[in-house]
Parts: C-alpha cells; sequence; structure tokens
C-alpha cells in the first residue's frame, strides 16, 4: 500500500492555482513544488508571474528561481530533481503540494519521460541549415507530414519543438509521438490531481488586467536587462518576445502589450487542451475552495493514510 501522497494542482495561467496551493499547503501543514518551466528562472521574476515575495514567505516553495537563464534546464532534469526532493519531503510529511501549468513538466514527474536518443550532432546542424536557408515554416510541414499526431498536441509554432521533433526522427526513423505514448512509468507514491477553470470569458479578462500590472511592474524594464540574451531558450515565450521586437522598434509599445495579451491568451488555451486530455484531473472553479477540500479527504480510501491529512482536515 502506497503510503504517501503528490496532491497536484494544474490549470491554465491567471486561473488561480497559486493562492489556492498556498490555502491548501497551509491546511496540510505541507511544502510546495513549483510546476512551472519558465518560474525556475531567477532573472524572470515579472514576466512569468512568479509568486509575490510575500506567497512565497507564507510558505515553502520549491523550484522558483533555482536556475538561470544561461543554465540548460529541460523536462527530463525537472523530473529527476522532483523525485528526489520528493523522497526526502516524504520523510516529513505525508503529502506534497505541487501546483503548476507546465503540463509536460507535471507529466514527467506524474508519468515520467520515456527514453529519448541522443541526437548525433550532424542531424542537428542539417536542421538547422535548413531553417536557416528556407525558415521555419518548411520544416513545421514536415513534421505534420511525418507526425501530424504529435503537431495535434504539441505547440509547433515553437521552433523548438519542432527541432527537437524531426531530431528524434532523423535519429530513429520513428515519429517523436512514439516515444510519447508508452505506459506511464509506476511511482511509489499515490497521486491526487486537481484541476482549477473558470469560464474563458472570465479567464481572458483576468489575464489582461493581470498583463497590465506586469507592464507597471516594471516587466520592460526586466526585459531590457536580458536583452542581451534573448537568443537563449528560456526567453522564447510570451513577455518577453514582444517587448524585444518593440526594443528592436519592430513594433510600438501598446502593440506590443496587445500581443502580450493575445498571445497570454493563446497560451491559456493550448494549456488548457493539454491539461483536457488527463481524465484524472477533477475540476473545480477556484472560489470552490469547501468542495475542493472535500474532495481531497475523500480521494483517501478509508483506513488508508491516517496521518496529518485526516488530522488537519478534521
Amino acid at each position: 500500500m502506497k503510503e504517501n501522497t503528490l496532491l497536484v494542482i494544474a490549470g491554465p495561467t491567471a486561473v488561480g492555482k497559486t493562492t489556492i496551493a498556498i490555502e491548501i499547503a497551509k491546511y496540510l501543514h505541507t511544502e510546495i513544488i513549483s510546476c512551472d518551466s519558465r518560474q525556475i528562472y531567477r532573472e524572470m521574476r515579472i514576466g512569468t508571474a512568479r509568486p509575490s515575495i510575500e506567497q512565497l514567505a507564507s510558505i515553502k516553495h520549491h523550484f522558483i528561481a533555482c536556475q538561470s537563464v544561461y543554465d540548460y534546464y529541460n523536462a527530463s532534469m525537472f523530473e529527476i530533481e522532483v523525485l528526489e526532493l520528493i523522497n526526502k519531503l516524504f520523510k516529513i510529511y505525508k503529502t506534497v503540494v505541487m501546483v503548476g501549468g507546465s503540463g509536460f513538466y507535471m507529466d514527467a514527474v506524474c508519468k515520467g519521460i520515456d527514453d529519448l536518443p541522443t541526437v548525433e550532432p550532424e542531424i542537428r546542424e542539417n536542421l538547422l541549415c535548413r531553417y536557416q536557408e528556407n525558415g521555419i515554416e518548411t520544416l513545421r510541414q514536415e513534421l505534420l507530414k511525418i507526425d501530424p499526431e504529435y503537431c495535434r498536441n504539441a505547440d509547433i509554432r515553437n521552433p523548438k519543438r519542432i527541432f527537437k521533433a524531426l531530431e528524434v526522427y532523423y535519429m530513429t526513423g520513428k515519429p517523436y509521438s512514439a516515444f510519447l505514448t508508452k505506459p506511464q512509468k509506476e511511482r511509489d507514491f499515490n497521486i491526487i490531481k486537481i484541476g482549477l477553470k473558470r469560464e474563458r470569458k472570465e479567464l481572458y479578462s483576468i489575464i489582461d488586467y493581470r498583463v497590465d500590472l506586469m507592464m507597471k511592474d516594471r516587466l520592460l524594464e526586466e526585459v531590457k536587462n536580458l536583452s542581451t540574451a534573448r537568443h537563449l531558450n528560456a526567453l522564447n515565450t510570451v513577455g518577453y518576445k514582444e517587448l524585444f521586437d518593440f526594443l528592436d522598434r519592430k513594433i510600438d509599445l501598446i502593440e506590443a502589450i496587445n500581443l502580450i495579451k493575445r498571445n497570454t491568451r493563446r497560451y491559456a488555451k493550448r494549456q488548457i487542451t493539454w491539461f483536457n486530455r488527463d481524465k484524472e484531473i477533477k475540476w473545480f472553479h477556484p472560489s470552490d475552495t469547501n468542495n475542493i477540500f472535500e474532495f481531497i479527504k475523500l480521494s483517501f480510501k478509508p483506513g488508508e493514510q491516517q496521518n496529518s491529512l485526516f488530522q488537519n482536515m478534521g
């Protein structure tokens, strides 16, 4: 019988995950693991909507501002490091909270990442040359023919996703999706998944408002300070690339802000699509805290985990 539980809180950007996660972690007297592929970078505070200083001080958080944008980092490394941390935390707590909107990183912890082949440098260089000569659209169309299944779920507007999938295909002769659909790895802890959702109009309104707050919080200054690092993958993300275009005088500031709002809404839509694939997630509105806590309590079988979870929840 598995004695420990990882409580996962998922959902799109701006839905209200941080507030709920802190409330639950306080109630359970445990700690939080952040599952956000951009909040891990210490130089990206404002544009990633990192929890405030007060929020971070209210409960112990892990995997926030722990890497530099100049460091190479990926989901496989995240999987390994989080599992090591979870094993340590389970010696103290019976339940640990993980919260975030990076679906691939979340799946890495809950299901595991299949072993992928090491790509030969020649293959990578060949793809890079083709990209420089013909642009990304040629490679995107090739991937659509080679691996339509992967394209249905991945953000193929992101060059990194296209390169990765094509590299694996040319290295193995198999589509990238074939490496992502094997049976999930068995974890030695229970996993309970909660999803937070709002009506689309409500969510989009919050996104627009939050972007305005980011600009007032000097997001532009943060981006200016990172302008020499714009080539790094960590900065190829919403909120940064639009302002880089402004700094390059390709667009004006109002257009850049509107593009951040639009692209954030599109990103939220992709997140929702990703999480909707996971039938293990139980969905709630962020304001429905009573039912959220009741669901957590009832998710444990009778007689299972007679520990701080039940003691704290009564």
